[in-house]
């Protein structure tokens, strides 16, 4: 498919009541046209990978073009510079979590952007951090357990972030290393508790809300099995 066919069909499917709901939910509306995942899937499938449409897509400021570029891009061609231009176009959780999820940690250069964008102060560049340590977690299966004990101080030092697109993040992030195996339940659970000692609102939700889950038996047992 072309980019200009793309364009076409995506507008031809556009939902300003599916706009009204996203938004409710947090979803920026700005560029939206209310399409579902399942149907950006089958679009991106039909379109193939291609670095160059991906590009195009995003540049078009749409916002679920924008998603579709996550999902055609090819993550060997993907640059470091790219990536570094790309966040700082996220105005919505949705977008960032796709792009983290779908492209940036199938990239050479997801592990080291992760702990990096964590430091930045913008909410959807710190939130892309966090975001793509937990998509890390959750793909990356070659990566070794120090990848992921090295997020934990990061972790728990910008915990305080109040947030709310951050704060989620960074306790999504958590509970994802923390449900990766044995070691990394241990580690994180120690890191929740340490946490929760903090001065913080944001930081005793962070840590209340992962240590539910992890110490939740059914968990526990998953992470055993």
């Amino acid at each position: 498919m072309t980019y200009d066919e793309i364009l076409r069909e995506m507008k031809a499917h556009a939902n300003d009541k599916n706009v009204e709901g996203m938004a409710r939910f947090g979803i920026n509306p700005k560029g939206t046209l209310g399409l579902s995942m399942p149907f950006l899937r089958k679009l991106a499938k039909r379109a193939g990978t291609d670095h160059d449409l991906a590009e195009r897509l995003w540049r078009s400021g749409i916002h679920e073009a924008r998603i579709l570029a996550a999902l055609v891009d090819d993550p060997l061609l993907v640059t470091s510079a790219q990536m570094e231009r790309w966040i700082k176009d996220f105005d919505s959780w949705d977008v960032c979590d796709q792009v983290c999820g779908n492209l940036f940690d199938r990239t050479r250069y997801g592990r080291r952007k992760a702990a990096a964008w964590a430091k930045k102060n913008p909410e959807f560049e710190r939130r892309a951090g966090f975001a793509l340590m937990a998509a890390l977690a959750w793909h990356d299966k070659d990566a070794q357990d120090e990848l992921f004990l090295g997020y934990l101080p990061v972790i728990e030092r910008y915990a305080f972030d109040d947030r709310n697109f951050v704060k989620k993040a960074v306790n999504w992030a958590l509970r994802n290393i923390g449900k990766r195996n044995r070691a990394l339940h241990k580690a994180a659970v120690a890191c929740a508790r340490r946490i929760a000692r903090q001065d913080s609102r944001a930081a005793r939700w962070i840590a209340k809300d992962a240590l539910r889950e992890l110490t939740n038996p059914k968990t526990i047992q998953r992470i055993k099995d």
